[in-house]
């Protein structure tokens, strides 16, 4: 089985500090080439991989502002489709755009759709739909008018997660700058509750973090750290007494959420999107609708069993089994694709 991995170009695959999809790109395509498969792997020249690496985009250009992101985009997707040939499948992680050039190939195109940035890009999933493949990474994030070859939940690399059996003493905000994430929130619970907080994530919106975020901020109770990288999220998610999650926003998965658990540590987070099927309430944490309903909740996660939360990330979010859905999605659209042709 040949395969043609299309990652985004905005982050270096597997990323430095933010990057979710570039991440499980990566660790999909490790999985893929331990278990055998032809892997190649179009992403930017600086990526890091043991697949083939096809590169038209020397560096990511979020970290290049002299890097125009259509020029690039357009080139680095036009070169998997150039050489489609010599693929039995393309595994699409780039969103919608190389969905306009699947027509154009006979090489089958799978899509993980990441979520929904706006209801806007939904008429090109529309007009492709049932003429390619798609995967849903949460049923939250099913889309009614789309269909769907399956849901596969990413999976994460456990061995990068060290399992802490006690809980820490400070409260952990861990994503993006925006208001979809509830930085805000997450400020006004550790005030109710007098729990230090510690702040990690990329500013995605200025604006709101310099005047949301930022008059909190005094470098004791508040602390922002900026953006934190693999070599420090073990660290901080596992000394955390808890992650607050209280979204503001349909979460298309949550893979903070995931590697917190992994490290034993339980959530607090709103029961949007995919929060209900990732969080198991009342054992791995809790769902809250409300600030206040949070701080309630903060006392009685002192009695989770953190070793069963992390036994529970292990059967259900492990790289593995992630790696076992998508070669059981492979197969059934390359058997799709060929009654399709055969018709």
């Amino acid at each position: 089985m040949r395969i043609a991995m299309l990652a985004p170009i905005a982050w270096r695959v597997p990323p430095r500090h933010y990057g979710p999809w570039e991440r499980v790109v990566w660790l999909l395509t490790e999985g893929l080439v331990d278990r055998g498969v032809d892997v190649t792997l179009f992403a930017t020249a600086d990526s890091q991989t043991r697949a083939r690496l096809i590169a038209v985009c020397p560096r990511p250009y979020e970290e290049d502002p002299s890097l125009d992101p259509k020029v690039w985009e357009c080139l680095h997707i036009s070169e998997v489709f150039e050489r489609a040939e010599e693929f039995d499948l393309i595994h699409n992680h780039f969103d919608f755009l190389p969905l306009s050039y699947s027509g154009l190939v006979r090489t089958p195109v799978l899509t993980t759709i990441h979520g929904f940035s706006s209801e806007r890009i939904l008429p090109v999933y529309r007009k492709y739909n049932r003429r390619t493949y798609y995967v849903s990474i949460s049923n939250a994030d099913r889309h009614p008018d789309l269909d769907y070859v399956a849901t596969v939940y990413h999976g994460i690399d456990l061995e990068s997660f060290t399992l802490r059996t006690e809980p820490g003493d400070y409260l952990l905000f861990f994503g993006r700058m925006h208001p979809d994430k509830g930085a805000r929130e997450a400020i006004e619970v550790a005030r109710r509750s007098g729990m230090p907080l510690k702040m990690a994530g990329i500013i995605q919106d200025r604006t709101y973090f310099e005047q949301e975020v930022v008059p909190f901020i005094d470098g004791q109770q508040i602390q922002y750290l900026g953006s934190v990288g693999p070599a420090d999220r073990d660290r901080l998610l596992g000394g955390a007494y808890a992650l607050l999650h209280l979204i503001n926003f349909d979460e298309p998965f949550g893979l903070s959420v995931v590697e917190a658990m992994a490290c034993g540590t339980p959530v607090v987070a709103r029961p949007r999107g995919s929060m209900p099927e990732i969080i198991r309430d009342g054992e791995t944490g809790v769902l809250v609708q409300t600030v206040e309903e949070a701080v309630a909740a903060l006392p009685r996660l002192r009695q989770l069993d953190r070793a069963k939360i992390r036994a529970y990330v292990e059967a259900r979010f492990s790289r593995e089994r992630m790696v076992d859905d998508y070669l059981r999605v492979y197969e059934e659209v390359l058997r799709r694709h060929r009654a399709r042709s055969a018709a």
